[in-house]
């Protein structure tokens, strides 16, 4: 694709992504809706938390290309050092995270993750919009342009606070309201929530380093720079 287009690509995307955290934002107000939103807001869940990174990410990767079409230039180091950070160790992790997990869960069962009752609540049109768009969206952003990938121990690093900070999060709000953020995680005990938690984490690893080989395999050694100091 030529830069022209890639720019309106990832306009339209960033657009997409802007619509949805605002109309999910909206969703506050509607009192059948407020109390999803109570004890933590709409950012406690992971979902949420992944549509903000999409947007950020794409808005940092139009603004990338702006830059490049208006100055003529290849590469926009600080700037595309961060797109490539960004995609890298989180958008396309978190995307492909919530996409496995989310449609995992729902057809074990439903109840776990996102019951029944929400499809009076939700559109099943937000529903895919939300679970389901934004795998296609990251695999795109692979064969669209190369990443590079940081050192894998910067780039795990990277990965391993943010999902940190979430489990925290959802554990301070347990604390704090004794409730869970979602409902699979009260049928398990302390060491099967340990279990759990372990297991998305060895998950969410496996997946980054996929991102990484497919990365590789789509582009060779274009852009991977790191790839030498490993």
């Amino acid at each position: 694709m030529t830069r022209t287009s890639t720019c309106i690509y990832h306009f339209l995307v960033f657009s997409w992504y802007v619509f949805l955290n605002f109309h999910i934002s909206q969703q506050a107000g509607d009192p059948r809706k407020s109390k999803l939103f109570i004890n933590g807001g709409q950012w406690k869940y992971l979902t949420f938390l992944n549509l903000l990174l999409q947007a950020i990410f794409y808005g940092v990767a139009c603004l990338e290309d702006v830059l490049k079409i208006t100055t003529g230039k290849k590469d926009i180091k600080l700037v595309t050092a961060f797109r490539d950070l960004l995609f890298t160790t989180l958008a396309f992790p978190m995307s492909t995270f919530v996409f496995l997990s989310f449609w995992s869960l729902f057809l074990y069962d439903r109840e776990l993750v996102y019951p029944k009752a929400m499809d009076d609540l939700f559109p099943v049109w937000l529903n895919h919009a939300l679970h389901t768009s934004i795998l296609p969206f990251s695999l795109v952003e692979v064969i669209l342009r190369p990443h590079c990938y940081p050192l894998k121990k910067k780039g795990l690093t990277f990965l391993a606070a943010a999902i940190l900070a979430y489990v925290s999060r959802v554990l301070w709000i347990y604390s704090e309201t004794g409730t869970w953020v979602y409902p699979v995680f009260a049928k398990l005990s302390p060491m099967g929530l340990a279990a759990f938690f372990s297991l998305s984490y060895i998950f969410i690893v496996s997946i980054y380093l996929f991102g990484e080989k497919l990365n590789h395999w789509k582009w060779g050694d274009v852009m991977q720079l790191s790839s030498k100091r490993k």
